[in-house]
């Protein structure tokens, strides 16, 4: 399902490289009257918060987000932000292969897949959805053997939803894999920015706090 209120633009790159910030969880923990714990996870996936603020360094930066932020009217609407951390399916941040995550099964008649990519693999791994992929970076395979785009697949860049075309739908116990590139939905978490004019050709934003939003 589509994000609500979402423009399809991307957070200025070169200030989100100096972003600072991560995933979050929410755990319950009771101790019992023994001492023992008891712990829940209230959600059952993370939700990525991120400070860019320490990406703005010069008055033309500082402009350059202060328009953004107002066509985004504060926290109305959400848009794409590359995380420089974790932003494809390859391990390392390396080029995407058609063979990186595995997002499925073929059962003879399932046409549609959705983005994962998946953390871990000992314990308890688990399989983070991909609602915003890149378009023209995304690569698919069934059983090993490479789809094309346009001819095997389509892809929704709005949901992270594959969908194979007529005739040529998975059979069977077939391992469906892909490699993409992504970006993380968020919005403001503020509608008020603060901005320090320290010196004449210098600006600065003390915090530009952004949060993840889920489908």
């Amino acid at each position: 399902m589509p994000i609500t209120g979402f423009h399809d633009v991307r957070f200025p790159l070169d200030i989100a490289l100096g972003a600072r910030g991560g995933p979050e969880r929410q755990t319950d923990i009771v101790t019992t009257a023994s001492g023992r714990e008891e712990r829940n996870a209230r959600w059952a996936h993370s939700r990525r918060k991120y400070d860019a603020g320490y990406g703005v360094r010069t008055i033309t930066r500082l402009a350059e987000v202060i328009a953004f932020f107002e066509e985004r009217r504060g926290r109305l609407y959400g848009f794409r932000f590359r995380d420089r951390l974790d932003w494809t399916s390859a391990v390392g941040n390396a080029t995407p292969t058609a063979l990186d995550q595995q997002i499925g099964t073929g059962t003879g008649t399932l046409a549609s897949f959705n983005l994962t990519k998946t953390y871990g693999n000992a314990f308890a791994p688990y399989a983070r959805p991909i609602s915003k992929p890149v378009a023209g970076s995304i690569k698919l395979a069934v059983n090993g053997v490479e789809k094309v785009i346009g001819t095997d697949f389509t892809v929704d860049t709005a949901t992270g939803t594959i969908t194979f075309l007529a005739g040529k739908i998975p059979g069977s116990g077939a391992a469906v894999t892909a490699g993409f590139l992504f970006d993380v939905p968020v919005r403001f978490d503020t509608d008020y920015l603060e901005f320090d004019l320290s010196a004449f050709e210098a600006g600065a934003i003390p915090a530009i706090p952004l949060v993840e939003l889920r489908s």
